[in-house]
């Protein structure tokens, strides 16, 4: 069945995890779920997607500003203190400057959704995710005509995140989105999960969600969102081109040179597989985007 969010959630109205647990009536059959300026976005009524726990999501990431390992993040995240926050918004928009998260993260746009998060290295789970449209904060910023793209930065604090310290990647972490991306319905920013604030581990306090994409383009620890023309050269993409493009679509059709992406290992188990569903089972939201693409030149 379809299930209409409201657009009047609060902060104090997240749901506790146990009740998420515990929501399989409502889970049957939705996929992507929230209102934005009225509407509902479509269920997805072939699959039901139930949350992973609480404990699966927290402690099995990729967050290399915590270390390289999967279990790294929960383990080194501890002394990362993501409070106060502030977010540098610049470029090409009416209203830059530096933004208090309160100032950002507005209680009344506040939402709970629940989105299948896919990894390159072919592992998935499902996630309960707190937070508001991020075209919501785009059309507080105001892009001008020539804003084309929207590159993010990730904080860089190399003495609360000891893998800044280590050569792994060139630091501070960056990804982009083309502003159409940005403003689709179903990317978020992202402040908490299973109704608790974000783990420092998860990308405390404030991380993308683009559940379309493969994670690795979902940055965590934002402190920087700037409006720009030209396609910004993301993180992963400036270490090895030739397996890491802009745009990262979920796509079973196009291989990553040490990976298949035909197939994806559900956690906890990562011992039975699923079918990879282009775009990550969300096209009909988000394939008018790419339709004129070749999407294995622009992978």
């Amino acid at each position: 069945m379809a299930h209409r969010w409201t657009n009047d959630l609060t902060r104090s109205d997240a749901t506790p995890e146990r009740l998420w647990l515990n929501r399989r009536q409502i889970l049957a059959g939705l996929g992507a779920a929230g209102a934005l300026g009225g509407g509902a976005l479509p269920a997805r009524a072939k699959d039901a997607l139930e949350p992973n726990s609480f404990e699966d999501i927290t402690t099995y990431n990729n967050f290399w500003e915590f270390g390289a390992d999967k279990d790294d993040p929960a383990r080194n995240a501890g002394s990362f203190n993501p409070e106060p926050w502030t977010v540098r918004i610049e470029g090409e928009c009416a209203n830059p400057g530096d933004y208090g998260l309160e100032d950002l993260i507005r209680p009344d746009e506040v939402e709970d959704r629940i989105y299948r998060f896919r990894c390159v290295e072919a592992w998935s789970m499902v996630v309960p995710w707190r937070g508001i449209p991020l075209r919501n904060v785009i059309a507080r910023a105001a892009p001008n005509n020539n804003a084309r793209y929207v590159r993010f930065e990730t904080v860089f604090r190399p003495e609360e995140m000891p893998g800044q310290k280590l050569p792994l990647l060139p630091w501070p972490y960056v990804e982009g989105l083309r502003l159409d991306e940005a403003t689709n319905e179903l990317a978020m920013l992202v402040t908490g999960l299973y109704g608790r604030d974000l783990p420092n581990q998860n990308g405390a306090p404030l991380r993308l969600i683009v559940p379309w994409k493969y994670g690795f383009k979902s940055i965590k620890s934002i402190v920087k969102i700037s409006f720009v023309e030209d396609m910004p050269l993301n993180t992963w993409q400036e270490l090895q081109p030739n397996e890491y493009g802009f745009f990262a679509n979920v796509n079973p059709e196009v291989d990553h040179p040490r990976w298949s992406q035909a197939r994806e290992r559900p956690l906890p188990s990562l011992r039975r597989s699923r079918r990879t569903e282009l775009f990550n089972g969300y096209a009909e939201q988000v394939g008018h985007m790419y339709r004129d693409m070749d999407l294995t030149r622009w992978y």
